[in-house]
């Protein structure tokens, strides 16, 4: 069994999440990532509470399986040592501010022209092009920039950010997405390429029911709270201990519904269709609260799977990270620590591949260069291989 990466070597000068989320994504497809971090302080996560043992649970959740080498690229000594990596590198990953690189003397012109092969991978808040590629930006500004927090939240109440980091998330899946296409393309071609993303262009690119009702009716979407703005009925309803989701997406399942709820509205002019449904939401979600208030969520949830229509609870995340589902699916797995002892709990891989390995603990996220003799020894005498 080979993992579809193995042989891949990655140079990650990225920090925080976008730029190590990707190369987590690529590390747990196989590859090999040589983290690059500052001297002294290294990574801004490491920084980041909670801690176990004095070591940071957020940077070894998305740092597992990396080696850890501190270069100061300002640092001839360093600079050097850097060098001598870059030929045995496919891809080198960045997330500084456009014309950092290139200041430094490692832009993609300069380390295209000297090393053709190499794919650079870069990811920044508004990419490496247009009036805005050299301001400064977090998960927070792209989401809020994006469109994405205009309409999340409640009807009437203040935007709020998306509770997970989907400015840096999604910006490092596209950016994993666009290194998988360059390494493609390099097998015809032989060329390394450079990725360069922008996490407002990443935003902007999940928007998808909210562009096409902007762009056709003239009007942009609100915050809606849980419902679909083009989808009804598809979000939260009462039962008599709390609230749980219904999604039926069509007119089929909405068909069901109405049969496992006694509610005979399938043929009602105001419900036949889902663009009336749409029209009618309010009204429709006060006649299905109607029937679900009188039992619990786990009746409906049981009532309305077995008759296929798609429902769910709303889960904490010890709630989550105990479900019978996603632990079938090896998606909590274990972080080694240096010592090779569990410390910390970090979500597996979703991507689930035949012959590709699915362990059940991660290797430790490294030391702030622990594996700087490692490396070095490596370059002196057996480069070209595996560390």
């Amino acid at each position: 069994m080979t993992d579809p990466l193995a042989g891949i070597r990655i140079l990650d000068l990225t920090h925080v999440l976008a730029g190590p989320f990707c190369s987590m994504s690529l590390a747990d497809l196989g590859a090999e990532v040589i983290k690059i971090e500052r001297p002294e302080s290294g990574d801004d996560t490491r920084a980041f509470p909670p801690f176990v043992g004095g070591k940071s649970a957020y940077f070894a959740a998305i740092n597992h399986s990396k080696k850890s080498i501190a270069l100061d690229l300002k640092s001839d000594a360093d600079r050097d040592i850097f060098e001598r990596l870059l030929p045995h590198a496919d891809i080198i990953l960045e997330n500084f501010r456009p014309g950092v690189m290139e200041r430094l003397g490692y832009g993609y012109d300069d380390l295209h022209a000297q090393f053709p092969k190499l794919i650079y991978g870069a990811v920044s808040g508004f990419g490496h092009t247009g009036p805005d590629a050299k301001r400064p930006a977090y998960d927070m500004v792209v989401q809020a920039r994006g469109g994405v927090m205009s309409i999340t939240g409640e009807k009437g109440r203040d935007p709020v950010r998306v509770g997970a980091s989907i400015g840096d998330i999604i910006a490092g899946m596209y950016l994993a997405q666009g290194v998988l296409a360059a390494l493609v393309d390099r097998t015809k071609t032989g060329i390394g390429r450079k990725v360069d993303i922008a996490m407002l262009d990443a935003q902007l690119a999940i928007l998808e029911h909210a562009i096409a009702i902007t762009t056709v009716t003239g009007t942009p979407p609100v915050p809606t709270g849980a419902r679909h703005p083009s989808i009804a009925p598809f979000e939260t309803f009462h039962a008599s201990d709390g609230l749980f989701v219904i999604a039926a997406g069509n007119d089929v399942l909405f068909e069901k519904l109405c049969v496992a709820l006694n509610l005979p509205l399938s043929d009602d002019p105001r419900f036949a269709t889902n663009p009336a449904r749409v029209d009618n939401a309010r009204l429709l979600k006060r006649l299905i609260e109607a029937v679900t208030i009188d039992k619990t969520r786990a009746h409906w949830i049981a009532k309305l799977g077995a008759a296929g229509i798609p429902s769910g609870p709303i889960q904490s995340v010890d709630q989550v990270l105990r479900d019978p589902q996603i632990l079938a699916r090896n998606m909590v797995v274990d972080v080694l620590d240096r010592n090779g002892r569990p410390a910390f709990k970090a979500a597996g891989n979703p991507i689930k591949m035949s012959g590709l390995g699915d362990p059940a603990v991660r290797t430790a996220a490294p030391e702030l260069d622990g594996n700087r003799g490692e490396i070095l020894r490596w370059l002196a005498g057996t480069a070209g291989k595996p560390l």
